[in-house]
């Protein structure tokens, strides 16, 4: 199995996002024996936000790129090679703002390309991203699976649209919340941690 790790928090090791991605690829690891895992840390490798020039080079044939859309379309290039080799995904999410990171938006923004991940088709987008694993390790300082301020969750339901589009949709969330809670917050990477099931991980 190859896994590959997404870590979007800017807060290392501290981060509970990070300590649940760990804790996912640890029990994938034990229980897919003599797996491979790949890191992408997006705050130490940062993806370029969307210029004019990427733009022009995601619409342009390849054999027609001129150097600078060759220079703009790598990493989204580097990005999508990742993304087709792994067998499972695991998403460090953490929730800034009711939202995901701009670095993990900038990361989506350089997978999500038409013609090459997806395509539009007469009975709408068809993702092109087939057989993948996606766990989402979500963190926030509110409880958002439940309760008044589910409507305020942009990070899962928004996480689940794209990587739904792009073909992968069998995403399993596991959630460590209300960290910022008194009373909630002691116990709440414990909970997360005995929430995990790796049992549906693919097999290869």
């Amino acid at each position: 199995m190859r896994i590959l790790h997404i870590i979007s928090s800017p807060r290392g090791s501290a981060s509970f996002s990070v300590q649940l991605g760990n804790a996912l690829v640890e029990r994938l690891l034990a229980a897919n024996p003599g797996s491979s895992v790949q890191v992408y840390d997006l705050t130490n490798k940062a993806y370029p936000h969307m210029e004019e020039v990427y733009l022009q080079a995601i619409n342009t044939p390849a054999e027609k790129h001129t150097p600078a859309e060759l220079a703009a379309v790598r990493h989204s290039d580097e990005a999508i090679a990742a993304l087709q080799a792994a067998d499972v995904l695991v998403i460090g999410a953490p929730m800034y703002n009711f939202s995901i990171t701009s670095t993990l938006k900038a990361w989506l923004d350089h997978i999500v390309r038409a013609r090459v991940t997806f395509r539009y088709t007469e009975h709408g987008p068809e993702g092109l991203v087939k057989n993948k694993k996606v766990y989402l390790a979500a963190s926030s300082g509110g409880i958002y699976s439940e309760g008044p301020m589910v409507g305020h969750d942009f990070v899962v339901p928004y996480l689940r649209a794209v990587l739904g589009t792009l073909g992968m949709k069998d995403v399993t969330v596991v959630r460590v919340e209300g960290t910022a809670i008194p009373g909630v917050q002691d116990t709440a990477m414990e909970k997360a941690l005995a929430s995990i099931d790796v049992a549906s991980a693919v097999e290869v």
